[in-house]
């Protein structure tokens, strides 16, 4: 296709030629530019997801709904205790077996959306992804956690 995204095409052009005014040239020069980006863009573009049980969202929504609570929660708890109970602050490596890149993507914004756990690194050669926990005081709990509550249902999501 020769413009993959025609508006953000013409938006670029326009764009330069507001920048740098209208003349023959630079019209030329924004209308290579803008359509280059575009080309670029369609290569960036990710596969359409697919969504094997789709009706099983709303039961991670829940799940994820209640942990961000629950999360919240401890996390108070650790800020108003903070002189009396210190906090285990670490580092956790989790082997992961989900390939969709999309189901990823979610467990990315999952974890790093509940309060306490943060997600620093993944490594598609070794398919671990790098957290940081707040509060790592059992590291199996924690792994299961991410195992068998989060990626287990969205293999089945996206399978």
């Amino acid at each position: 296709m020769m413009l993959p995204y025609p508006l953000l095409t013409l938006s670029l052009v326009l764009m330069w030629l507001l920048l740098n005014g209208f003349t023959p040239g630079h019209l030329v020069l924004g209308i290579l530019v803008a359509v280059f980006a575009s080309w670029a863009m369609a290569s960036l573009r990710p596969d359409k997801p697919r969504l094997g049980k789709w009706y099983l969202l709303p039961k991670l929504f829940g799940i994820v709904l209640y942990d961000i609570v629950k999360s919240n929660i401890a996390v108070a708890l650790i800020i108003l205790k903070a002189g009396r109970r210190s906090h285990n602050p670490g580092f956790l490596t989790v082997e992961l077996d989900i390939e969709n890149h999309t189901a990823i993507a979610v467990l990315a914004v999952v974890l790093t959306s509940t309060p306490g756990s943060a997600w620093l690194e993944y490594d598609s050669n070794d398919k671990t992804v790098l957290l940081h926990i707040l509060d790592l005081d059992n590291e199996a709990e924690w792994r299961n956690t991410i195992k068998n509550r989060y990626e287990k249902l969205l293999m089945e999501i996206f399978a």
